[in-house]
């Protein structure tokens, strides 16, 4: 249950500077991510599919002025497995670290579990890097199981087309 000092909703177009800064905030996140003013418009195009998308949600957690203090997004995804239902992945999950080991990304998860359930999703999925042994140890508090071995696999980004 989310605390009375803490606030879960939609992200804004304005928490997106905020949003960066917490995920570059780690040895990972700070390899990856510019923050800078302005962002990069990759960020704010990122920001309006998301937005656009009913099937996917970019949520904060704020304090009590308003400020993000955690995010996270979460997709819903209809599969052909497991007679058709829908999961849930979580992604991008980041606490303001001046408010990690708060309990906020305990809130925070258990309010995606929630919403979830909610879309009728059957299952939750996410990832963890394997350089976060403390991510993963917190995710399996939570009841996550580490039942399949993930791979990704990174694609150069390809040259605009000059159509």
């Amino acid at each position: 249950m989310v605390s009375c000092s803490t606030r879960i909703r939609p992200a804004t177009i304005t928490d997106l500077p905020a949003i960066v800064r917490m995920l570059a905030d780690d040895a990972l996140g700070t390899k990856r991510e510019r923050v800078e003013d302005p962002l990069p418009t990759s960020y704010l195009c990122a920001f309006e599919a998301i937005a656009q998308d009913p099937n996917n949600e970019l949520v904060v957690a704020q304090d009590l002025e308003g400020k993000p203090i955690a995010v996270l997004q979460l997709t819903f995804t209809p599969f052909i497995t497991h007679q058709g239902g829908w999961r849930a992945t979580i992604e991008g999950v980041r606490v303001d670290s001046a408010q990690r080991a708060s309990g906020l990304g305990h809130e925070l998860l258990a309010w995606a579990i929630s919403r979830a359930r909610e879309r009728g999703c059957h299952l939750v999925q996410l990832t963890t890097d394997k350089q976060r042994p403390e991510a993963k140890r917190f995710y399996e508090s939570m009841g996550f199981v580490a039942s399949h071995e993930g791979m990704k696999l990174k694609l150069s980004p390809t040259p605009a087309s000059s159509a």
